[in-house]
């Protein structure tokens, strides 16, 4: 049976979300086994199978999964306004009944939002460039009142495995001086190449909470260090799967 992570937070009950693991699928070697990225390298007939297991474990259509071609940009595409083969963005929102947002991740932090009238959901892929250049802060433009909004912080990787060097934090203390204390110095830093361990749960709730977003849950997970249930790019390199993350309302 398909393994999947329920969203633990208390969205309306027409609000159906839904975090993918590893577990039980068709790809075989690095891939093993619930591989649902199309373009690392898996056999396309596999991704395809799993996609439609995934697909089925959600209770949704296959052919009504929005999948995006994520570019760690800070684009977000309407689905009610844009039919395309291909959504080139790193987030996506919908009011349509049974149409599923979705984003791939492998370290990558995930984000889930909701209304709390359940009117409208949107699914993020948050990398750090992604934060960095206000992927949160576009998606949260397409909802009317913020306040209104909760956020699911799904499966990514944690401070302890997660080593950037000083462009990284420069970046984030530019935008503000409060998302230094997401980083730590790393045992590697030197004088001439200082390194930080990054937080990106922190500071991903630190931009909800600059827009007023207080509904966060989740983020208690670590792709890196949970081999079993999650792929992860800094563990296994290019050949890494991709988990998904979706969200649809009924």
């Amino acid at each position: 049976m398909v393994e999947l992570i329920r969203p633990n937070w208390p969205a309306p009950s027409n609000v159906h979300a839904f975090i993918s693991t590893r577990i039980d699928g068709v790809s075989a070697g690095n891939y093993t086994s619930l591989n649902l990225g199309d373009h690392v390298g898996d056999a396309p007939s596999a991704v395809t199978n799993n996609r439609s297991r995934f697909a089925r474990a959600c209770d949704i259509d296959a052919e009504r999964i929005a999948w995006l071609k994520q570019v760690h940009g800070s684009s977000v595409v309407n689905l009610d306004r844009v039919v395309a083969p291909t959504y080139e963005a790193d987030a996506s929102m919908t009011q349509c009944r049974d149409l599923a947002c979705a984003v791939m991740t492998a370290d990558c932090l995930p984000i889930l939002f909701c209304d709390r009238s359940g009117q409208r959901v949107a699914a993020v892929h948050a990398g750090w460039r992604g934060l960095a250049g206000g992927v949160i802060e576009s998606a949260l433009d397409g909802f009317e009142q913020t306040a209104e909004v909760m956020a699911y912080l799904g499966p990514a990787i944690s401070q302890k495995h997660f080593e950037v060097g000083a462009e990284v934090y420069s970046a984030f203390v530019a935008l503000d001086d409060s998302n230094a204390e997401a980083f730590i110095a790393s045992s590697r830093s030197t004088k001439d190449d200082p390194r930080y361990m990054a937080d990106i749960y922190h500071l991903a709730k630190n931009a909800l909470a600059k827009r007023g977003v207080r509904a966060v849950f989740g983020g208690e997970y670590c792709t890196y260090a949970d081999e079993r249930r999650f792929y992860s790019y800094r563990r296994d390199g290019a050949v890494s799967g991709r988990l998904a993350s979706l969200i649809y309302l009924r």
